[in-house]
Formats: structure tokens, sequence, C-alpha cells
């Protein structure tokens, strides 16, 4: 879960371990996504549209078997599997800011933590992108230890150039009714106005691909049906030079999506939903 500033109602059950890390950067608004023209802010820091938008060496080897041949990407099964007090030290998150290393994210209501189940999402969209030909990195290598903290999630994406950057993550809201998926895009991002506007169309075919390929529908609390949510504190997409979108798969404090997100079927669906999303946006 990146916690939405605007999710602040009750207490998760895992006290520290689940809300340290998640909790937004106070004072930060989510820019409404009726605001937005496609247009990326003039405070976004410039980076060469070579640079920010160049595809990964070898990918003009794509064939119909292996549309995603020569591609690069890079998947964050968000938090980690065990949270320990180093992970409370404050690390940058882009524009100035500072935010917790990271934290074992949130939990169904009886139990079932976010961090596995982002995991568990993680390599079934691998082992679905791996079949369509792509190379896939992901940033933490089990679901057991300690993996990076949020300034270093968007590291190995920038060092491989890879195609894109997936974060996997799930919410956690208390809301009455709240559910449904969305996905949330950077309007600061260290690529600058090119990849601002490469993730945010790669948002719109994941959406796409999710509310098409899986019964989990749009989040009925945030992006205002439009299941997007442009934001500026989280550091996994703040910091990242290459496209790069942060996926929250459905509310894990709603029990009907509580269920789907424990399914392995729903999973398979959501992995191959996304994986034929990003042979549209990068085939």
């Amino acid at each position: 879960m990146a916690a939405h500033p605007a999710l602040r109602a009750g207490a998760l059950a895992l006290a520290a371990t689940v809300l340290v890390g998640c909790q937004a950067v106070a004072g930060v608004t989510p820019t409404p996504v009726s605001a937005v023209s496609g247009a990326s802010p003039a405070t976004a820091t410039a980076v060469a549209p070579a640079t920010a938008t160049e595809p990964s060496p070898g990918s003009q080897h794509a064939t119909p078997e292996a549309p995603l041949a020569g591609r690069v990407i890079v998947i964050d099964p968000g938090h980690n599997g065990v949270w320990t007090r180093r992970e409370l030290r404050e690390v940058p998150s882009g524009n100035g800011r500072t935010k917790p290393c990271n934290s074992s994210g949130t939990a169904t209501n009886d139990g079932y933590p976010e961090h596995a189940y982002n995991w568990a999402q993680a390599k079934a969209l691998a082992a679905a992108l791996r079949a369509r030909g792509a190379r896939v990195l992901l940033t933490r290598p089990d679901d057991h230890g300690e993996g990076p903290c949020v300034n270093r999630r968007s590291t190995l994406a920038n060092d491989e150039r890879a195609d894109a950057l997936v974060s996997i993550h799930a919410d956690g809201s208390f809301a009455s009714g709240a559910r449904g998926f969305h996905v949330i895009v950077s309007t600061t991002m260290a690529g600058g106005s090119p990849v601002e506007k490469a993730s945010l169309a790669l948002a719109r075919t994941l959406r796409h691909a999710l509310e098409n390929g899986t019964p989990m529908p749009r989040s009925t609390y945030i992006g205002e049906g439009s299941a997007l949510s442009l934001r500026s504190d989280l550091g996994t997409l703040n910091l990242s030079r290459r496209t790069a979108v942060m996926l929250e798969m459905g509310n894990m404090r709603n029990a009907r999506d509580a269920r789907l997100l424990r399914s392995a079927s729903f999973r398979e669906k959501a992995a191959e939903a996304l994986a034929d999303g990003l042979v549209a946006a990068l085939a």
C-alpha cells in the first residue's frame, strides 16, 4: 500500500509494522485527474528525451511469438517480507522530501499480508512477461528479508535502462464501500516531462487491461472513477528516469477484493492482463 494522503481513517491491525513507511508526506495533495490535460508540470527535473525514453538495448528483436523480446521490464514487489526498526530511518523520496525507508505494508482483515500478495503477483507477472520474451528483473529476491528502501526501488530500472518499471501493491482503506484497483503515476519524475507522459500513457493502457481482463473493478474511492492517481510523494516513482507506474491492485480491507487477491486464479488473470497491456504499450 502506498498510502494515499486522503486515506488516514482508522488504525491498521498491524500497528507499527503496517503503518511505518506507508504514510504519505504531510501536506501533499494528489493532483485531481480531471485537472490533467496530459502535460507534465513545469517543476519536473528536465532530462534529455533520448536519455529518458530510449528503449532498452535489443528491443528491435521482437517477433509475433515473443513480442517483448529484447525488452527489459523491472517488477517491484512492493514492501518487504520482514520489518525491523532500521526501516524507520528517513530516506530521500524526491522533490527534497524524505520518508521512512519502507514497511511490510497493510493486510486483509484476517491477516493476509500485502507483502505476500505483492510477491505472489510479481512472480506470476514475471512468468507471463518471460513467456512473451521479456527480460524481467525484480527489485527484491524473495519474500523473507528486508528489501530496498523506497529511494532505491527505481535504481535497477534506471541502471538497466528498463523499458518499464511496474511496482505492485495493494491498498488498505477503511472507507465504507472502498474497493477496486487504481494506478498511480508521479507528476515529478527524475526523468522529466517525457517520462511523466510515457508513464501516464502506460497507466491508461494497464488500467484498460485490468478492467477488461480481471473481475477487479476500478477504484470506487480514488481517481473520481478514472482509477488514476497522480502524486508527487512516492520515492519509487519520483526517482525513476524510466517509464514507471505503481499498481494498487485492490483494497485489502474490502472482503470482496481480499477474496480476489488471495486467489491464484485472479493473480494469473491479472498477470496475463498486465503482460498483454505491456505488449500493447511497448511492442
